[in-house]
């Protein structure tokens, strides 16, 4: 079975765009120079095709990668958000109890999660751990390092 894949309208335009990307400029590209490899002779014992074969793999890896996310996805009304518990596409202020450090972060599906925008997946610790919470609760979530408390400060959209 798949697994579901969380996405916003701009999440889902995004994935579109890599698989047309893939579909219609790097295979056409990758199958020319194939192409070109055949013609140059005996295959066998032909670098270039060597190489444009795994890299003809790897991209309908990649392709076949997409369409499953795609066909599993699952697009997030943004206008179904609430701030009374911490749920996906929130903005969660969060305060580690052991050093006193704030940070924000906004819970994302998989495929927009970026930590220098602070988003994070939905499948990380830190998420699983503070989903369904509410604003003062102090949740202990295990990291890699350990367990840490963390109080969740704010909630937002």
């Amino acid at each position: 079975m798949n697994k579901v894949t969380y996405l916003t309208k701009e999440g889902l335009a995004k994935l579109k765009d890599e698989l047309d990307q893939l579909m219609n400029v790097e295979r056409p590209k990758i199958s020319k120079q194939i192409g070109e490899a055949i013609e140059k002779g005996d295959i066998s014992e032909n670098a270039e095709y060597d190489a444009a074969k795994d890299a003809q793999g790897m991209l309908e890896a990649k392709i076949a990668l997409l369409r499953g996310q795609l066909a599993n996805a699952r697009i997030i009304d943004e206008s179904q958000i609430n701030t009374e518990t911490v749920q996906i596409l929130n903005k969660v202020t969060i305060k580690n109890k052991k050093n006193n450090q704030v940070m924000k972060y906004t819970i994302v599906g998989e495929q927009e999660a970026n930590l220098r925008e602070g988003k994070i997946s939905i499948d990380t610790p830190i998420a699983k751990g503070l989903l369904g919470k509410k604003v003062g609760e102090v949740v202990d979530i295990k990291v890699p390092s350990g367990i840490i408390p963390f109080e969740i400060v704010e909630i937002s959209i």
